[in-house]
């Protein structure tokens, strides 16, 4: 129960004279959803490619599903599904028959693969459509059906490489719903994606890597603290209100349009408790009281030097 569903230990790859991987290390719980973060560059498709056995590392090992993808490359491919950035549909066939087709490729589901196909269409919405060609689907149906695809199987471990990239938000939060389903009956997800909110709501951990190194890694809020920047905003209803909390707290920051103070603190209970007891003793009412954290949009601008543009392919 307690053996990870991915373990990379020393993991390096380079090309000619240049470290892609740099002896990267991080472990994936089963049954959780695992985001790798990272500017252009950084890595990540190449570390992708090696945990599905599309490229050989050059040291290190990696584990996956409990097989070593260096000696047990089949039983890997046997145990993961993977879906690119781009959706990998025969446009020239239906939905159905998309299905049908990875269906009949697939040994393991040999006698049902109908009644698989059926439920797959269900699952994703896609009953309607099942008949049309996939070439008069909108890109929210193609990913939707991609991703069905990968499902042919019962893949243990699905890596998704950017899945919702040019979706709709409509789509985005449909595709959100179904990755959470997917966990929720005990898939492991491994997704890169270049929207750091969706790293934000998916992911149970996330690792950032830069220039071939992974230079953090924890729960999205472990992250979030590592950045300073976490303040409690008061908002006060006249000027001599503002003007005596500005007195009071040393350091804060005033915007005297907004009548807000901000105030630097970790956000914890005990030093919020001290912020009201100091307004308290100074007899001071504040209309409004927010505590406001760094976003991942801060963390990565932070970890790597870049704006969340670079996640960008």
């Amino acid at each position: 129960m307690n053996t990870p569903a991915i373990a990379v230990s020393g993991l390096r790859k380079t090309f000619g004279d240049k470290v892609v991987l740099d002896g990267i290390d991080f472990e994936v719980r089963a049954g959780s959803v695992f985001s790798l973060l990272g500017p252009n560059g950084a890595g990540k498709t190449t570390t992708v490619n090696v945990l599905t056995t599309l490229t050989k590392a050059d040291g290190g090992t990696v584990r996956v599903a409990g097989h070593d993808i260096a000696t047990e490359a089949t039983a890997v491919r046997a145990a993961i599904g993977v879906t690119g950035q781009f959706a990998a549909v025969d446009e020239l066939l239906t939905g159905q028959e998309n299905l049908q087709l990875m269906a009949d490729l697939n040994r393991a589901v040999t006698g049902r693969g109908d009644r698989m196909v059926a439920d797959l269409l269900e699952r994703f919405d896609l009953v309607d459509s099942a008949r049309k060609p996939a070439s008069t689907y909108s890109g929210g149906m193609r990913r939707k059906l991609d991703l069905a695809m990968t499902l042919v199987g019962h893949p243990r471990i699905i890596f998704l490489d950017e899945p919702t990239t040019g979706l709709d938000p409509r789509s985005r939060r449909t595709m959100w719903t179904i990755i959470r389903e997917l966990v929720a009956d005990g898939v492991t997800i491994f997704l890169t994606t270049q929207y750091l909110d969706e790293a934000d709501q998916l992911a149970d951990r996330i690792a950032v890597l830069d220039k071939g190194r992974l230079v953090a890694q924890g729960t999205p809020d472990d992250l979030k603290r590592q950045v300073p920047g976490t303040h409690v905003r008061l908002r006060f209803t006249t000027v001599a209100e503002l003007d005596a909390a500005a007195l009071a707290f040393a350091g804060a920051t005033r915007d005297d349009e907004a009548l807000a103070l901000r105030v630097p603190s970790d956000g914890g209970s005990q030093s919020l408790r001290a912020l009201l007891d100091r307004l308290d003793e100074h007899a001071i009412s504040a209309e409004e009281f927010s505590v406001h954290t760094p976003d991942l949009d801060d963390v990565f601008l932070a970890l790597t030097g870049h704006d969340t543009e670079a996640v960008a392919p």
